[in-house]
């Protein structure tokens, strides 16, 4: 064989591996499921990442658009849009710390971000409905049509896109937006968190004054709700302060629109009613950070001093001169349920230098072997957070 042949031999049998490797990425299987993993998320600078001593971060999907997130008990997970309109599923199957599949549940709907599961069924909120899926996980690669749980929530955009998770009580728990930066609604369904029966019936307005709230969860003793609430903006770059607050009752009212962050009065609202007729934020995580998905750590994988204290993910500013935001925060709860300071956990999705941004962290989720998901909706990924010590 001549120096040509050889030549071109090599180049046919490197054009034959690159479409077998391209296959391992693209190919569908039998379940008509994706790779979780391929190499778009291989560039994705997770070495800019900061997190305390002892922990690592890894990409455990590639999701577009990754927003909220709930597991099944079996190890599913379910991930919302908002920017899209799908709901994924992905699964690591071998147990190796990453997800090797990936199925796409529904298509076509209007900002999907909020997903929850409970009894074998997922339910997925668009802006002015509720579905169920019934016995989803049978049926992942072909889900068929939902049942409309609920369709009467308000229609608009503007912070009506919706975090659900089903509460202590077994009632599924949904917010409603304010339509609007700043202004006084005549509907109560407005600036609130509903709750509902599972079955979408019997909904009821649990809390009221809450401006955008995309993300609650409940302390694993005392069951109290705790919620994050986005700030107002356009009174400029260091008011309010976004907040982290808690309801141990029905029937409170945080503030909205008449006083924030428990002591800026509004400008436009505030001489209606006085900041002291509201309840006042659990903890001011800081102006414009965007906190949305939070969780109280409840595994055993992470130290002892994690128990039962609270991550946050902070999606971070978007018209702030100098960028807030934009981390994983660790806000510390003591016994009695009181927040005693906060700080960040991970950092580097932002360069403060730069300004520049390359991913948002958006919701949080543990897994049973006490590691812990984040999903970022600017990255298309979800990582996963582990400790080694």
């Amino acid at each position: 064989m001549n120096a040509r042949s050889v030549q071109i031999s090599a180049l046919v049998f490197f054009a034959l591996c690159s479409t077998q490797s391209a296959k391992v990425y693209t190919k569908k299987t039998d379940d008509h499921s994706s790779p979780a993993i391929t190499e778009a998320s291989a560039s994705l600078p997770l070495e800019k990442i900061k997190l305390p001593k002892g922990f690592s971060i890894s990409v455990f999907a590639e999701v577009d658009n990754a927003r909220s997130l709930a597991i099944s008990p079996s190890g599913t997970i379910f991930v919302g849009n908002r920017d899209g309109d799908k709901v994924y599923a992905v699964k690591d199957v071998d147990g190796d710390g990453k997800a090797d599949k990936k199925w796409t549940i529904v298509s076509g709907l209007n900002m999907p971000n909020g997903v929850a599961f409970k009894d074998g069924d997922l339910y997925v909120a668009e802006v002015s409905r509720i579905h169920k899926f019934s016995g989803i996980e049978s049926k992942l690669d072909n889900p068929g049509k939902s049942q409309i749980l609920y369709d009467k929530y308000p229609t608009e955009t503007h912070h009506g896109w919706k975090y659900i998770a089903f509460g202590p009580d077994g009632k599924l728990y949904v917010p409603v937006g304010a339509p609007c930066n700043i202004c006084e609604s005549k509907d109560p369904i407005y600036a609130s968190i509903t709750r509902m029966n599972a079955d979408g019936t019997g909904l009821e307005i649990f809390a009221n004054g809450v401006r955008n709230s995309v993300g609650f969860t409940w302390h694993p003793i005392t069951k109290q709700m705790w919620f994050t609430d986005n700030g107002r903006d356009m009174l400029g770059d260091d008011i309010p302060s976004c907040e982290l607050n808690t309801a141990p009752k029905e029937g409170l009212h945080f503030g909205y629109p008449y006083c924030h962050e428990g002591s800026v009065k509004d400008p436009e609202f505030g001489d209606k009613h006085p900041c002291s007729d509201f309840v006042k934020p659990a903890d001011k995580l800081g102006p414009h950070v965007a906190p949305l998905g939070l969780k109280f750590y409840t595994g055993k994988m992470f130290p002892a001093a994690y128990s039962n204290q609270i991550i946050v993910a902070e999606h971070g500013s978007w018209n702030r001169s100098k960028k807030s935001g934009y981390n994983l925060s660790l806000v510390n709860v003591d016994g009695a349920g009181k927040v005693t300071g906060h700080s960040i956990f991970a950092s580097g999705w932002m360069d403060d230098a730069s300004q520049k941004v390359w991913g948002r962290p958006v919701d949080v989720l543990l897994l049973p072997d006490g590691s812990m998901l984040v999903s970022d909706d600017q990255a298309n990924v979800i990582y996963r957070i582990v400790y080694k010590g």
